[in-house]
């Protein structure tokens, strides 16, 4: 059978990003392509010019490999089972059964109508048990955190699966060998991984959520146009790292203050004047800008995009600060030239999100969050509560509640703080919820704990 080939240029990017703090944005070095067999979709190096690369047709060709799966291995019933015996609770269900209020002695909680797993994050660890099911001898490495949980997470350690050591904040890629298995996580990974990857013919793993692929759609469309990708989202998590890979011109902005600085400099210090001068402004912005970005040139034709654990009422303002720039700078005739309106994050952020704003509202004493520490769409959740005026405590594990009544928990900016008598005796109300990574059993062993100061924890399993 004839087999065609397509050339693809691509230059590897050296992985400067440092993930636990500030470091130097991506940068260019070692030109190669890769040549993809409609057939085999096998790829070798040759040198060529790096400016017509297309990283959604590379994306879609790898996906046709031999070596590539993201759906899984069949062992769906068996691993689904593992996960319900390590994950499900008795006291969420007695929760549900009742209309997610229930009381305990004198503690009666309210548990948020949508919290806990998504089906991006379930899917995502489904998907690495059967890795693991899958390949039960051969070395398994992830190349980053599967979600931001660490009870999760500890659990795929004790199944050896290894996560790609970081040293100097770049990835240590050497450690993998050919006939190894890479698990890419529910952030996904950046171009340059699977590049690196697809060329070791490694056995890739992705179990990138589905819903930012579609963003990775969303900032493919602004290259197609010449438009440039504003990113909401922090340059330092794992998935806006993605999601910019795959942008062509793109700036990150983190919050409404970075999206005005950058809106008054396109205005000439106009909005607010807090842009200053260019040379400032790229200093500002020196680790989430792409390579030779001039906003000069860059922020005349622009998209939204948007990390999808960002708090969902932030990216809307942020859209429509972005909208408002563009029609005072060309002209509401001329908008749609200049301005690409974003797409809404993902159904399941959004609805914690909503509910949550709903759960603040209802009479509480206090609120539990339960989420991993370095989990964004939780940092919001926390953030909602907190910003209602509630008390409010995020912890990522039982362990952050005692001895006695103390606790261990974050604020909504990641400040970490011990609070004492943080829980009120007599009757008291608490509000729960938790992050789209964490398990229903994470949230029962925090219940535990607190049940545990005010009551007898065999009472509560009796009537759990």
């Amino acid at each position: 059978m004839a087999t065609s080939h397509k050339l693809y240029p691509f230059y590897i990017r050296t992985g400067s990003y440092n993930f636990g703090g500030r470091s130097g944005a991506l940068s260019f070095r070692k030109p190669i392509t890769f040549r993809c067999s409609a057939a085999s979709a096998s790829f070798s190096a040759i040198s060529m010019d790096p400016d017509n690369f297309n990283a959604k047709d590379f994306r879609h060709n790898i996906a046709r490999s031999k070596n590539y799966n993201r759906n899984g291995f069949g062992h769906k019933e068996e691993t689904v089972e593992l996960m319900n015996r390590q994950y499900t609770s008795d006291i969420i269900k007695k929760l549900k059964e009742n209309g997610n209020v229930y009381t305990w002695g004198n503690v009666t909680v309210k548990l948020a109508e949508a919290y806990g797993f998504c089906w991006g994050v379930e899917r995502a660890v489904q998907i690495a048990y059967e890795a693991r099911k899958q390949f039960p001898d051969e070395k398994i490495w992830i190349t980053n955190e599967i979600i931001h949980n660490p009870i999760v997470n500890k659990r795929l350690e004790e199944m050896e699966v290894q996560n790609i050591p970081v040293e100097e904040g770049k990835k240590r890629f050497d450690v993998v060998n050919k006939g190894d298995v890479v698990v890419l996580p529910a952030f996904g990974a950046a171009v340059d991984e699977m590049l690196i990857l697809n060329d070791k013919n490694v056995q890739i793993v992705d179990t990138t959520c589905p819903w930012l692929s579609k963003v990775w759609n969303i900032v493919e469309k602004h290259k197609e146009g010449e438009y440039t990708s504003i990113i909401h989202g922090k340059y330092a998590h794992e998935e806006a790292i993605a999601t910019a890979s795959f942008a062509g011109n793109y700036i990150l902005v983190k919050d409404v203050t970075e999206a005005m600085r950058a809106c008054d400099y396109i205005l000439g210090g106009e909005l607010n004047g807090s842009s200053s001068t260019k040379e400032e402004f790229l200093e500002e912005f020196k680790y989430a800008v792409s390579k030779g970005f001039d906003p000069d040139r860059d922020l005349v034709k622009v998209g939204i995009a948007s990390q999808s654990t960002m708090l969902k009422g932030e990216t809307e303002e942020i859209g429509k600060l972005v909208e408002r720039t563009m029609m005072q700078k060309y002209g509401v005739e001329n908008v749609n030239h200049h301005f690409i309106s974003f797409k809404k994050i993902c159904n399941a952020m959004e609805e914690r999100q909503d509910v949550m704003y709903k759960l603040v509202k209802e009479d509480l004493d206090l609120m539990l969050v339960v989420g991993g520490w370095n989990s964004n769409n939780t940092s919001h959740l926390q953030e909602i509560s907190e910003e209602r005026g509630i008390p409010s405590y995020w912890i990522d594990t039982e362990q952050r509640i005692g001895p006695g009544n103390i606790i261990t928990h974050k604020l909504k900016h990641g400040e970490l703080v011990e609070t004492e008598n943080w829980l009120p005796k007599g009757p008291i109300t608490i509000g729960v919820t938790a992050g789209a990574s964490t398990p229903d059993k994470v949230i029962e062993d925090a219940l535990m704990k607190v049940f545990d100061i005010d009551i007898k924890r065999e009472e509560v399993l009796q009537v759990a």
